[in-house]
């Protein structure tokens, strides 16, 4: 995994672009840690007795993605993207799921969202989950944290399956 293809974080930036190039960086950290698997490997849960997959991963990114940028700071009131018939998540459920049109889908996720913050007209513009209100800083820091958390587990787990680690 070269960490050359990662979008730099930006050192002298305005608070906006520093917090957006925080976000793709760990963005670009979780496709990196994905690169050059195969199928089987994305789907694969190495971790017993934890049921976290790569792929998984990358559906609940997805997932939250569209929660946080979609539904809660734009109210589109999106339904997520992978569901049981009950209704309840079903991102980490990886058995027969397609990894092409899992990273094609969260790809989609991230360029919407990122089209969202760039139109934004500050910071402090607010959405809302039920009574509580988010600010898109909080928002954009609430994800750095959550893939932050998440890129830990996908390094345990590429480590796991072929022993590469990395930043």
């Amino acid at each position: 995994m070269d960490s050359n293809q990662r979008t730099p974080t930006l050192q002298t930036a305005d608070e906006r672009a520093t917090l957006v190039s925080f976000l793709d960086f760990q963005r670009d950290t979780l496709a990196m840690k994905c690169a050059g698997l195969s199928t089987e490997q994305l789907r694969s849960r190495v971790l017993q007795p934890s049921g976290l997959s790569l792929l998984g991963l990358v559906r609940h990114l997805t997932e939250v993605e569209r929660g946080w940028f979609r539904n809660v700071f734009n109210d589109e009131g999106r339904p997520g993207f992978w569901k049981h018939p009950d209704g309840s998540f079903a991102e980490f459920d990886v058995e027969t799921a397609d990894p092409d049109e899992a990273f094609a889908v969260w790809r989609g996720e991230c360029d919407h969202a990122r089209e969202l913050v760039a139109a934004a007209e500050s910071l402090d513009v607010t959405g809302h989950h039920g009574e509580e209100a988010f600010s898109l800083r909080w928002i954009l820091t609430h994800m750095i944290e959550e893939y932050a958390r998440h890129n830990g587990h996908a390094d345990l787990l590429r480590e796991h399956l072929d022993g590469e680690t990395g930043e």
